[in-house]
This record gives C-alpha cells, structure tokens and sequence, in this order.
C-alpha cells in the first residue's frame, strides 16, 4: 500500500509540474508584452497553484483565431465594397488619411461619407429615440448588447421587440452571457417564445469557464431596417435613466447614425452572430442606398481577441501620435499600455493641450485604484487631469484636434484593448468634433482639477494601494 501510495504522490506530483513547465513554454512561445510574459512565468513558478488558476482563466491568447472564414469575410466585403469612398477624392488631411488606411488595414474597415449623426449623451434621450425606431420597424431589428437586463427598461424594451416579431419583423438579439448574467434565464426565453431570436456570446459553461470568461464582447449595436444604426456606451440598464436617491447618475455618450456607416454595423453584427453560432447562421443582408449625399466621414473600427493586432490600440496611439493642438479624453477607467502613455507625456511635453477626464468614483473600487495610480505620471507631464463628480462617467471617447473623434465602446485600459470584443466609430468632421468638444467643455464644469501639489498630498494608505492594483492593472 505505501509503494502504491508513493507512485501516485510522484505521478501527479510530475505530472502537475510538466503541466507547469509546459504553460511557461506556451507563454514563451507567445512572444508577447515581455513584461506580461514575465509577470506570467514567476507567477506560475512561485505561485504554482494560484498562478496556474489564474493562467487558465486570464492568461492564453485568442490570436490567430477566426470570427468569420476569409471565403465568407471576401463574400460580404465585395458586396460592400462599391458604396465605399476613393480616398482620392475626398479632401482630407495627411494624418487623417494614415489613419484612414490604418484603420481599413487593421479591421477591414471602410472609410465612409454620407452619413447623419445624433450624439446623445443622457439615457432618457437615447433610449426614447431607440425604442421610437424600432415602433416603427417594418424589416429588422437587429439589437447586441453586452449588458441586457431584466429591470424596467429591459422589459419595455423586450415588449417592443416580441410585438415586433409577432408583426413579422425579422428580430434577432445578442447578448454578453457573462455581462448579463444577472438577468434570469426566463426574460429571454420569453423573448424566445414571442419568437425573438436571442443569442448568448460566448456563453460560459463547464467544462470550458476558463476558455470562455475572460474574453467578453463588449459592443453595443442596434440596426433598426437596415437603414438606421445606434452604437456608443449605454448598456440596456436602469441605471442609465435612473439617478439614486443622492443623485448619483450614469453620464454616458451614444450616437444614433444613418447612411453608408449602417453598412458597417450591420457587417459587424453579422459577424458576431455567426461566431460559434453554426444552429442558426445568419446570412448578409442586401441594403438599400441612404439617399443622404454629404462629406461627413466615418470608419467603424472593430478589435477583439481574435484580431491579429490590437486594433483600437493602435488606432488610438496612430491618432495621439497625429495631434497638433489638443487631446481631450474622457473614459471610465485610465489603464493605458506603455506605448499609449508614452504618447500622452510626449504630447503634453511637446505643449500640446492633453486632459483627461474620468469619474471621481467608479463601479469598481479596483479599477478605480488602478486609474488613479496614473494621475501622478500624468500631472507630472503636464496633462491637465479631471475628476467628474455628479455620478459614474461612463463616457468613452477621444476628441484629437479639431477634426476626429474616435467614440463607442471601448475604454482606455488593457481589457477593452486586449481581451474584449469591442467598436469605436473614426470620425472625420469639424462639425462633429465642435459638438463633442462643446460636450467635454460642459462636462469639464462638473469636474474638479487636480493639480500635482494637492494629489500628492492623499493619504499614504491611499498610495500604496494604488500601487499594489496597478501591478495588475493588465488582467483588470
């Protein structure tokens, strides 16, 4: 009996450590960030247990894998593909044309004109004129969402959505399975009943939780006939019309958008819905021309854990590294890459106008410690930073110069550029970036200023905190 008992202690005692030593060959062989790489390999060696836990869960790559077969992707592009815009043409400017092709090489995206836009930036606008669209859909509605919940706006939502269907209306509804794990299962098998296709993303199920969890699709779409589109930060929640009892609020922006841009959503929603979803495949629909004739440019950026790059990253660095006059950014957790706030010091160093806005408190006390380990590398290069102290500034967007925005679902932190599905709207317009920089100004009155003598000031404990979260700020 002890020799049987020694040979198993050893089997499994050689066997968890060749498992060990194997995942460290595996993030060597990845040739990622260094420093993660790094972090990785002594958090498998001298935490073999709880590193190999959280390996699993929060440290293999999706690279390399497919959304959409490139047979089926070429299908889809050479349809769209005669709406699109010679850049030749147009008369854009030498940074905004490298960003253009940046763009349309990164994630296959069109640069696009003719194009109308609503810029909302309260839930009680935008989910007013949501739920008007989609009374008088007589085609689709075709409605993602990484938060859908089963409160009060979600059942009139929903209501809206099952008549629909009932009237013949082709409804089709995504949802992020762990971003909407607290609605009950019932809300949409009620929408299934009604004959609401509903679809979970990535759903998480044993035995593949460690496969799944930790990559999230975070966009927010609707397309409503195949004519008009909604994309930007308001998840489908209470929470975005409702302020508490202290008067504490959700401050977000979305856009309701006609013209050749829908294309572009529609192509994305396509795409999602087809992932790992072989039951009920969706084909691409036709769609009619806008009728709307005007240079308003737009480009639809999407990035996800399966892209070969880091798109929006790279999007986002591409535009910093372009700016003249002025970087205004307003996001709800500051967590950006080395080479993202490399870019920023050497902006403001450069005496470019950088600011930085983000929420005093936030819906996650970690990353709101992560965030502010940064505000002191900031101020130090003079970026002028702001606290926003009504309520959650959920608002994610980039406001560069004078003519482009870049504004949708991603946030400025490692999750949103590595592990999350995700799309921002490239806009190329002065008009535009006037009514969003007029936003930020407004919102700039809600904000308290830090400067660097009174953040220096906060509490040790504080500090030290922020300190020890930012050590894993990238798997936040």
């Amino acid at each position: 009996m002890e020799t049987f008992n020694f040979w198993v202690y050893w089997t499994v005692y050689v066997l968890y450590f060749a498992t060990i030593f194997l995942s460290i060959a595996v993030v060597l062989k990845e040739n990622r960030n260094p420093i993660r790489s790094l972090s990785w390999v002594i958090a498998l060696i001298f935490l073999p247990v709880v590193g190999f836990i959280f390996y699993l869960f929060f440290g293999r790559s999706m690279r390399g894998q497919h959304m959409i077969s490139r047979m089926n992707k070429r299908k889809i592009i050479t349809t769209m593909a005669p709406r699109h815009i010679d850049l030749n043409s147009q008369s854009l400017s030498r940074s905004e044309r490298n960003l253009i092709k940046l763009a349309r090489n990164l994630s296959s995206s069109f640069y696009t004109v003719n194009n109308d836009i609503e810029i909302f930036t309260t839930g009680k606008e935008k989910f007013t004129a949501l739920k008007r669209d989609m009374l008088a859909a007589k085609r689709s509605i075709y409605l993602q969402y990484y938060i859908f919940l089963d409160d009060t706006l979600g059942h009139e939502i929903a209501d809206i959505l099952m008549r629909k269907a009932r009237e013949g209306v082709d409804v089709k509804v995504m949802y992020d399975h762990v971003g909407s794990f607290s609605a009950r299962n019932r809300f949409f098998k009620m929408l299934n009943e009604a004959g609401v296709e509903t679809h979970p993303f990535f759903k998480v199920t044993f035995p593949q939780l460690a496969n799944r969890i930790n990559w999230r699709n975070h966009r927010k779409i609707v397309i409503i006939d195949e004519s008009i589109g909604y994309m930007g930060g308001m998840n489908i929640a209470d929470r975005y019309i409702n302020r508490s009892a202290s008067g504490w609020g959700w401050r977000d922006t979305h856009f309701r958008l006609k013209g050749d841009i829908v294309e572009s959503l529609l192509f994305s929603f396509v795409v999602d819905w087809n992932f790992r979803n072989s039951d009920h495949p969706m084909s691409y629909p036709k769609t009619a021309a806008s009728g709307i004739r005007n240079d308003v440019g737009m480009q639809l950026v999407t990035s996800g854990p399966t892209s070969q790059w880091c798109n929006l990253a790279l999007c986002f660095l591409k535009a910093i590294s372009s700016a003249t006059k002025s970087i205004y950014i307003q996001t709800p957790y500051f967590l950006p890459t080395d080479a993202l706030m490399n870019a920023l010091e050497a902006a403001a160093l450069s005496k470019i106008d950088v600011r930085i806005m983000i929420p005093r408190k936030t819906d996650s006390r970690m990353l709101q410690l992560a965030s502010f380990s940064y505000v002191t590398q900031c101020l130090k290069a003079g970026i002028k930073v702001y606290l926003y102290n009504p309520g959650m500034l959920h608002a994610k967007g980039m406001i560069i110069d004078d003519n482009i925005v870049t504004a949708g679902s991603t946030n400025f932190d490692f999750r949103s550029f590595e592990n999350n599905f995700e799309c921002n709207l490239l806009i190329y317009d002065r008009e535009v970036n006037r009514r969003m920089r007029e936003i930020f100004f407004s919102d700039m009155g809600h904000c308290t200023k830090l400067t660097y003598t009174t953040w220096h000031s906060r509490p040790m404990l504080q500090r030290t905190m922020e300190s020890i979260v930012r050590l894993v700020s990238p798997i936040l």
